[in-house]
């Protein structure tokens, strides 16, 4: 694969991930060059890099010091790529706790967990099965009113480090499942997390996305997904994670195919069936002049959830 030093934003053709790229990877969570910080409040950052104004192509860094106080994440990891979400605020995060780095990372893979707390999503589910460690999956979920709705199909890899981990995809094209005219296919340039380990039972978790979501979007939806959104988001998918242990007890508690993949039920795919999906063979659809509806305006509850 060409370019690990940009990571996997530069390649040429549909490859599986390799150790420098989940290197790369790990460099740009870790980087602070060029980020835009724009959001910070109850241990939760945001970062933004905008590369291109006019198109609202852009890329965004949520951290948390640590999952006792806070977390976000998707099972497609691109599972809502821009976190179109209302704002939030609560002095109580603070309190919460008691979710280790390996139950963050079975909640990140979980899919069938995702379609129980993620009323954001429209559509998930997996396709088939690259690799013991990659695969290929679709999601597709809510936008903002007015907005139409996204989706997309994305390469994810996955890589377990002793108490770390890292889960980060890319799009690709399927001959099955092209783009939808109900629904305005995105491109995952890049979007993963990563999750460290700093104790029994807390971790940090960085998300980081680079999505082009096919259109010219108005200004209200960059400066909501990067100020409010992403935050609520982290909100979600920590009390996710304080629920899983519960239900997973109840629902296949030894299937965790992402652990050990020769639980997999997906069937086998190969490189060839896929193509990269390339941001400029979409159609642009031009969004820019719509006002928020009047229901999404506002902080909202904890509970709602737009994506």
């Amino acid at each position: 694969m060409s370019g690990h030093d940009g990571g996997m934003s530069s390649r040429d053709s549909v490859q599986i991930p390799d150790d420098r790229d989940f290197g790369a990877f790990r460099a740009q969570c870790e980087s602070e060059r060029g980020w835009s910080l724009t959001y910070s409040k109850g241990g939760v950052g945001v970062w933004v890099q905008l590369l291109e104004p006019e198109r609202a192509l852009h890329k965004i860094k949520v951290r948390s010091p640590a999952l006792h106080t806070l977390v976000h994440g998707t099972s497609q990891v691109a599972p809502s790529p821009l976190l179109l979400r209302p704002p939030w605020h609560s002095p109580r995060m603070m309190e919460c706790r008691d979710v280790p780095a390996e139950t963050l990372y079975d909640v990140l893979h979980d899919i069938e967990y995702r379609k129980k707390w993620d009323t954001n999503v429209i559509e998930t589910f997996d396709i088939g099965r690259l690799t013991a460690n990659s695969d290929v999956g679709y999601y597709a979920w809510r936008c903002p009113k007015p907005l139409k709705n996204r989706d997309v199909v994305t390469l994810r890899s996955w890589l377990p480090m002793g108490s770390d981990y890292i889960i980060m995809n890319y799009s690709v094209k399927h001959p099955k499942y092209p783009p939808r005219k109900d629904m305005v296919r995105a491109v995952s340039i890049q979007t993963g997390y990563l999750i460290e380990g700093t104790g029994a039972k807390s971790c940090t978790i960085t998300y980081l996305a680079q999505v082009d979501p096919k259109g010219s979007l108005p200004k209200w939806v960059v400066n909501k997904s990067s100020q409010f959104l992403a935050p609520k988001a982290m909100k979600k998918m920590y009390k996710a994670c304080l629920k899983y242990p519960e239900w997973k007890q109840k629902h296949d508690p030894h299937f965790k195919p992402w652990l050990f993949p020769e639980q997999s039920r997906l069937p086998a795919l190969a490189l060839s069936e896929l193509s990269l999906q390339h941001a400029d063979s979409l159609e642009n659809i031009d969004e820019s002049s719509l006002a928020e509806s009047k229901e999404d305006r506002g902080e909202g509850s904890d509970e709602d959830s737009l994506t």
